[in-house]
């Protein structure tokens, strides 16, 4: 899933690093500029990440109804599948980080506990396997590669260079208005990349600013510059077959300033509890439909 194919490798080696380096990055813009305008934040509410970046709502009424509101979400198929899928990745690639192999029946025995609604169970669970059997085979071909590579690796460094990843990392973005605990779907540490997973069937251009905003939140805290996001897109056809693209992208100085607007906009909603009203029309697939058009109007 976080692993780049040989050509998408040779695009970040040719296109994006060489672009990056060339165009280069306003030292505003920087995430440990975090106490300087424009990067500070002048309201002292925090937010989440994802109301920072989402457009779902035109009007971004969700983000009244969260935090100002306390409104309750109800998550729908596609917000659960999505949520499910991110754990297993999660969890498949940190348990090779730690050395463990596991079964998936016995992790899905778990976590098909929790899935609210009976009848998603079985669909959610055909394409979970197929997504274990895809993550857990290119684990294997890196670490088949590395060790034909590092004949005289030892264990641990076979695995810190074969899966350079931070999975699920725990952070705070405090320093940049957001809440106290965030977490990135994947860093890769020995190029400095955010990933951000979206299992989806469209492919929007405000995708882009979570991997931004997350770039923003590691120079804030570890003062690392990193330039290049991925918005990895997982979708599936009839067949519950996985299909997987990769929207790799270097993080300049327009996308993140898009990001500091979104940001400052939705933090001012919340700090002067201003509801910015219900958009001309919503999507049936809103977390908040009921609330808006439904039961709750």
């Amino acid at each position: 899933m976080y692993f780049f194919t040989d050509t998408e490798q040779k695009y970040l080696i040719n296109k994006l690093l060489p672009k990056a380096r060339e165009r280069g990055i306003e030292e505003e813009l920087r995430g440990w500029n975090w106490h300087s305008s424009p990067v500070k934040p002048y309201y002292e509410s925090k937010i989440p990440m994802y109301l920072v970046c989402s457009q779902y709502c035109p009007t971004h009424r969700d983000v009244y109804l969260k935090l100002v509101e306390n409104v309750r979400e109800r998550f729908n198929y596609r917000v659960s599948q999505g949520i499910g899928m991110h754990k297993l990745v999660e969890f498949l690639i940190s348990s090779y980080q730690d050395g463990k192999e596991v079964e998936f029946e016995k992790w899905w025995e778990e976590k098909s506990k929790n899935i609210s609604d009976p009848g998603w169970v079985e669909p959610m669970r055909r394409r979970a396997i197929k997504i274990w059997e895809l993550v857990e085979t290119q684990i294997k071909y890196q670490l088949i590669k590395r060790k034909s590579e590092q004949p005289y690796s030892n264990k641990r460094d076979i695995l810190a260079t074969a899966i350079p990843l931070l999975v699920g990392h725990r952070v705070s973005g405090e320093l940049l208005g957001l809440s106290g605990l965030l977490t990135i779907d994947a860093y890769d540490y020995l190029r400095n990349i955010v990933f951000d997973l979206k299992v989806s069937d469209e492919e929007k251009d405000w995708y882009r600013l979570y991997p931004t905003g997350y770039a923003m939140v590691l120079e804030s805290i570890y003062e690392v510059p990193i330039d290049i996001g991925v918005v990895v897109y997982l979708r599936f056809n009839r067949d519950d077959e996985p299909y997987v693209k990769k929207d790799m992208f270097f993080i300049d100085d327009d996308l993140r300033s898009w990001w500091i607007e979104e940001r400052d906009k939705k933090l001012k909603i919340v700090a002067e509890r201003l509801d910015p009203g219900l958009p001309k029309k919503c999507e049936e697939t809103c977390i908040y439909y009921h609330y808006c058009r439904g039961e709750g109007t």
